[in-house]
């Protein structure tokens, strides 16, 4: 099902719920009463590493918007993100940006339904981990995936990404 498939007018928790139900990985879906937004938030509630849960970063490279998945123990790299897109200069996207280009809204942002015209890249260091924790479409929610799983489904590609 690609993006254009999942209408955008329904919740993100939905959304994101379908998404993963239509792949069999529903199950993985972990709902907070706390706060997930920030990595160490979500680590403290998941009960897992920092660097296993995966952050979803909207940077702006030149015009291109662009979803950097980066483990929560590390930081997007500006410049070699915006390499690795073939631009010159990447900065972090507003938050009008990151709604518009994910269909998202910051501290929610799942790497999964995107429009097919987002680039997506996967910091390199995620492959430490086995099992990481990547936004299920809310501020208090996260997903139980495999790495492999995490690359095969968010359409991304793996690069050096991170500092």
């Amino acid at each position: 099902m690609s993006a254009q498939e999942t209408p955008r007018k329904q919740g993100s928790k939905e959304r994101v719920e379908q998404f993963l139900e239509a792949r069999g990985l529903h199950e993985g879906i972990v709902h907070f009463d706390q706060s997930t937004k920030t990595a160490q938030m979500a680590a403290d509630a998941v009960g897992c590493e920092l660097g296993q849960i995966v952050k979803s970063l909207v940077f702006v490279v030149d015009d291109t918007p662009t979803l950097a998945l980066v483990a929560g123990d590390r930081r997007g790299d500006t410049k070699v993100i915006a390499h690795e897109i073939g631009g010159s200069k990447a900065k972090f996207a507003d938050p009008e940006t990151v709604r518009a280009a994910t269909g998202y809204a910051i501290g929610g942002v799942s790497p999964f339904d995107l429009p097919d015209e987002l680039p997506v890249l996967i910091d390199d260091s995620l492959s430490r981990f086995e099992i990481v924790y990547p936004a299920a479409g809310t501020p208090s929610s996260a997903v139980r995936l495999t790495r492999p799983q995490l690359l095969e489904i968010s359409g991304g590609r793996v690069a050096s990404i991170s500092q």
